[in-house]
């Protein structure tokens, strides 16, 4: 509780950003926290509310966190691994013309 012994509210719309964001697992929740200049004990409560709420263990919803960041990750290595090819076609060619 504040020193004040008031309870500080938050908006609804902050505790959606801040849930949604701490479960898309690309920062840990201290960081989404900080971000969001809330303290990292009230964005964990909001967190095993919700969780409880719709029915999510800690583990379900790590899995399924993990499994999205992942998925996010090979996206990300996938689109640069096809740049990467693409340069790499390029310059066969160009070396091709230039031994010829």
């Amino acid at each position: 509780m504040p020193r004040g012994g008031r309870v500080k509210q938050y908006p609804e719309d902050l505790k959606q950003t801040a849930i949604e964001m701490a479960l898309q697992g690309d920062r840990s929740t201290k960081a989404v926290a900080e971000e969001l200049g809330i303290s990292p004990k009230t964005l964990y409560g909001w967190l095993r509310r919700y969780r409880q709420e719709h029915g999510l263990n800690g583990t379900e919803s790590l899995k399924e966190e993990s499994m999205e960041a992942e998925l996010k990750r090979l996206r990300r290595e996938n689109t640069r691994l096809k740049m990467e090819r693409e340069i790499l076609k390029k310059a066969t060619a160009y070396f091709a013309k230039e031994t010829l």
